[in-house]
This record gives structure tokens, sequence and C-alpha cells, in this order.
């Protein structure tokens, strides 16, 4: 079975006023002491209102799923024993009218340096799906053919609708923020792993990006593991809902996996309808259309069991169908994260948003 781990970001808020708290470093140290969290399970992220969690190495949905309310849990005590909540959300609703400390990390030290306004703006979270690929070639294959399916992906995660008090009109507003860095947005299509590598390292040459870490494409082949990391999705209120979306992007990659293989033909479109597509998807999430490989608008619901369909066999090998579907056809009845939040927002304003978020982010 192929195997798969989970990266999730989220905020450290205060749980009266909402807004973001700079208690990052205490937060994971405090994590660390209990016995629920070992190793590199708990990360240091840009700024200091950020944590980040990764999950060890998983072969099913259920393992991923124990160790992200695991990792939740941990992470909730701590922050609670520092005064603050942790939150499962993309963007705060609400935010300082100054500028959230930074990591003391040399990197970050460096990107403050490069993009000042950017990183002050920074206060996004997403979740990063690894699906383990035999090799790079592989993998390279792999990126070329799921591109035109992110935009699915991204508006099915939407769950960062508000900024600064307010609705942005768009379901994902931390996608929008994440295009801003020099090499971000849709991966481009490669010839091969040379043609990829030669493109990279004309990136790193001309000291446009310092480091691998800096391709912030919404999917690439990982640096450090053998896997491809997709990373179009924002973080989830519930955790259920990042096992939802972790079952799919395996099955998508093993999907195409297969394809390759037989030597099928990969579904493609111009990179600037890509592009345009990830715009739309993040601007309406699940609540108008999304465009197809072919650059028709469908319904976003038509879409979306398009997605189920093609990846079928994969979730039936896997065992993973009726928990996958089921909670894909609860998503569609709910709503994604970013419906919720502005439910909750014309119902009891911001703080009511705040409630649903610190409520729901330590929920199965």
């Amino acid at each position: 079975m192929t195997t798969i781990g989970v990266e999730e970001e989220y905020l450290l808020l205060d749980p009266v006023t909402g807004l973001p708290v700079p208690l990052g470093d205490k937060v994971r140290g405090a994590a660390g002491l209990g016995h629920l969290v070992t190793g590199r399970e708990v990360q240091c992220e840009l700024l200091q209102a950020q944590v980040e969690v990764a999950t060890p190495v998983c072969g099913t949905l259920e393992e991923v799923g124990g160790h992200l309310l695991r990792l939740r849990h941990a992470l909730g005590a701590a922050a609670e024993a520092h005064g603050c909540r942790i939150a499962a959300c993309a963007t705060p609703p609400v935010r300082h009218g100054h500028p959230v400390a930074v990591t003391d990390r040399a990197r970050y030290r460096a990107m403050l340096t490069q993009a000042p306004q950017l990183v002050a703006e920074q206060l996004v979270n997403g979740m990063h799906v690894h699906v383990g690929v035999p090799s790079r070639e592989t993998g390279l294959q792999v990126l070329n053919r799921i591109r035109v399916w992110l935009p699915a992906l991204t508006a099915l995660s939407a769950n960062s609708p508000l900024w600064d008090g307010h609705d942005t009109g768009f379901a994902s507003w931390r996608t929008v923020i994440f295009s801003r860095w020099p090499v971000s947005g849709m991966p481009p299509h490669f010839a091969d792993i040379a043609d990829h590598d030669r493109r990279v390292r004309q990136l790193l040459d001309s000291g446009l990006i310092s480091d691998t870490g800096q391709l912030y494409w919404q999917a690439r082949l990982s640096a450090r593991y053998p896997t491809i990391e997709v990373r179009c999705l924002d973080v989830q209120l519930r955790a259920d809902d990042a096992v939802m979306l972790t079952g799919l992007v395996r099955a998508l990659v093993e999907t195409v996996l297969a394809e390759a293989a037989a030597g099928a033909p990969a579904l493609d479109c111009d990179q600037e309808l890509l592009q345009a597509s990830m715009w739309h998807a993040a601007r309406h999430g699940l609540s108008s259309t999304l465009v197809d490989p072919a650059g028709r608008q469908r319904r976003a619901g038509e879409m979306l069991y398009e997605l189920l369909r093609y990846v079928a066999p994969a979730l039936d090998a896997s065992g993973d169908s009726r928990q996958v579907t089921a909670l894909v056809h609860r998503l569609l009845q709910d709503g994604t994260g970013a419906d919720r939040q502005r439910a909750a927002l014309a119902a009891g304003g911001l703080p009511a948003v705040t409630g649903l978020i610190l409520a729901q982010s330590t929920m199965p």
C-alpha cells in the first residue's frame, strides 16, 4: 500500500479576542515535554503565532486520523497551559495592527529581509499531503498528471474566507496570499526529470530563491522524502476532513501512477488556464462552478463526483472508498470550512467565528 504522511499548520489565538499570539516557541516546548509527542512531530513555522505538526509515515487513513488527533490534542493542551488555543484555520479572522514576530531562524530572518510585507501577512496555514512514489522520475509523471485536479482539491479544502475582520469574498484567501512569492501557484509541466532539475537549478543559481523549500508550487517533488507533496490545501477545521483529503490525494496519485505505467495519455491543459482555474476555485470554493481540463465551467458538485469516479478503483483497492465517500458527501451537505465560518459570522459575528474555529480544531 502506498505510504502517506500529513503536515498541518495551526495558528495560536487568544481565546477571548481571537487575535494571534506570538507563543510558538513556548507552545512547542511544552508539547515536546509530554509523552504524546516525539521527535520532529512538532516544528516551528515562519511566524511565532504558528506551529506545525508532521505525522509519521502512515499506511492507512486510520493511522493518519489517529496521529492528527493525538498531535492536535497535545498541542491544544500545551497552548492552553500558556493561555492560548490552537486554531486549524487557514487565515486568522482578525489580526493585530502590527506584525507578529518572526521565528528566530536564519532562513526566516532572510525571508524577512527579502520581503518584509509578505512575511508580515504570512499568517496562513496549509495542509500538505506526502504520498510515496517509487522514484523521482515517476514522481515527476505524477506531478505532471495531477495538475488538472489541483483546483478541485483547493475548492474542496477552502477554509480561509476572513481577513482583518471581514469576508474577503474568497473561499481560500490563503491561496491568494501564497501566490505572491516568486515561485508559487500551479507547478509547470516538465519534459522529464532532467528538465525539472535544470529549471530548479537555474532558480537557485540566479539567487531568486535561496533553497528548494522556496519552491512554493501547489504540488512539488519533495526534496527531503521520496514523495510527491500536494500543498494546495487549506488546513482543515476538523481532523476527519483532513483524513478525507488525504485519502483523495493518495487515490489520485495511485490512479495517475497506474495510468502512466499503462502508457495512457495524460490529461493536461495550458498553464494560463490552470492558473485562472485555481484563482476561480479559491474565489468560489464549492459555491459556484469549477473549470474542467477542457476549459468548461461545470457545477462544483459535478466536478467532485467526477473526481470520485476517477479515483474510485484506487479507493476500493486501499479499502478507503466508504470512508472517503461518506466524508465527501458530509462536506457537500455541511459546507467547507469557509462556508461554516461564513455561517458563523452571519449568525453571531466574529466571536462566533472564533468559537467555531477553536471548538472544531480538536474535534475528530
